[in-house]
């Protein structure tokens, strides 16, 4: 069950890498500060690697005993958090969405807290509201500053200098290492509270597999980010990444497990309302990373309380309600996509609903 544990948790550090970290160069990427996406993924790395061996013991914290008590992290649990939030974060990956390795994490380790009736309920309410706050501001922000960028550029100033290139890159740099500092947590957490590893090797083995997960299956996140969402120049790419990048540097100071992803993408939709207005909310792949955010923490629940009732408890009554949720889930989201899909073939063909 060890050696089980271990595997299932490098697994999912290098998915981090792959969702939360690679997304973090994403910027960088998309307004042509580095025109390879290899060397900006090798860039993510070492951020990632430096980040989480200088800065990641707090929030290992919090993942390890500030949710559940650790008494209650055996090796069987930990193995079910891990699972959990591996498979709901390796789906994403599939489909190319910057889903938050935070919340499915804090959704696994809740799942199991539920099963057992033990959470800390004041500490995950205010994990929880951080997750709202943190992106909110970034959107705030970006669009507020994105608005003064755009005033500028119509009263024609130009911000494509070369050294512009440069500084983003190193805001791109300090993201990725805010990315070590917040989400390797989230792959190690469980083991070292379970006593598996100590926080220092915990951190150094899943700074590395992240870092390592942001090479091998970044690219078509940093894709996403980079390209789908919308168009910025270099100083807006600069403006997304520094302010990613502090919220989250400040957030994991305080060992609380931020969604950096959440925060990137919400910066970036951020700075397409203060160009775009509110037309960038309509866009598909907004809609479609903004349901992935809700439902995401559901998931991994109800698959850690599923693993821990059938399992653990061989509880076969209690096993009827997770299912019903993720039965609920993708059928609801399933309906909404062939509504959207009917919809978009009566406006193609000249009609109404």
């Amino acid at each position: 069950m060890e050696v089980s544990a271990l595997i299932i948790s490098l697994f999912f550090a290098m998915n981090i890498g792959a969702s939360g970290a690679a997304a973090s160069m994403g910027v960088a990427y998309g307004a042509g500060a580095i025109k390879n996406i290899r060397v900006s993924l090798w860039i993510c790395a070492a951020g990632v690697l430096s980040g989480a061996v200088l800065g990641g013991g707090e929030v290992v914290k919090t993942i390890s005993s500030g949710i559940i008590p650790q008494h209650v992290l055996s090796i069987k649990i930990v193995v079910i958090i891990l699972l959990s939030a591996t498979i709901s974060l390796f789906l994403a990956n599939v489909i190319g969405i910057p889903l938050s390795t935070s919340e499915v994490t804090v959704g696994a380790v809740v799942g199991v807290g539920v099963a057992y009736q033990v959470l800390y309920v004041k500490s995950l309410l205010t994990i929880m509201s951080f997750w709202v706050i943190v992106p909110v501001i970034a959107f705030g922000v970006t669009w507020i500053f994105g608005i003064g960028l755009v005033k500028l550029e119509k009263r024609g100033f130009h911000f494509e200098k070369r050294w512009l290139a440069y500084l983003l890159i190193i805001a791109g740099f300090f993201e990725a290492f805010s990315a070590g500092m917040n989400n390797v947590a989230n792959a190690v957490g469980p083991l070292v509270g379970a006593g598996l590893l100590s926080p220092s090797r915990g951190i150094w083995l899943g700074g590395l597999f992240v870092a390592l997960g942001a090479v091998l299956l970044g690219k078509k996140v940093v894709e996403t980010n980079g390209k789908k969402i919308t168009h910025y120049t270099k100083a807006e790419g600069i403006l997304i990444s520094s302010t990613g990048a502090i919220l989250v540097m400040v957030s994991s100071l305080y060992g609380l497990p931020i969604p950096l992803t959440q925060v990137t993408s919400s910066s970036i939709i951020g700075l397409g309302m203060a160009k775009n207005g509110k037309h960038m909310l309509q866009k598909k792949i907004v809609k479609k990373i903004v349901k992935i955010w809700v439902v995401s923490p559901l998931i991994s629940l109800s698959i850690s309380y599923f693993l821990v009732k059938l399992v653990i408890d061989s509880d076969m009554y209690s096993i009827v309600v997770p299912i019903s949720v993720i039965i609920a889930t993708v059928g609801g989201l399933s309906f909404m996509r062939v509504i959207n899909e009917e919809r978009r073939s009566v406006h193609e063909d000249g009609g109404g609903i």
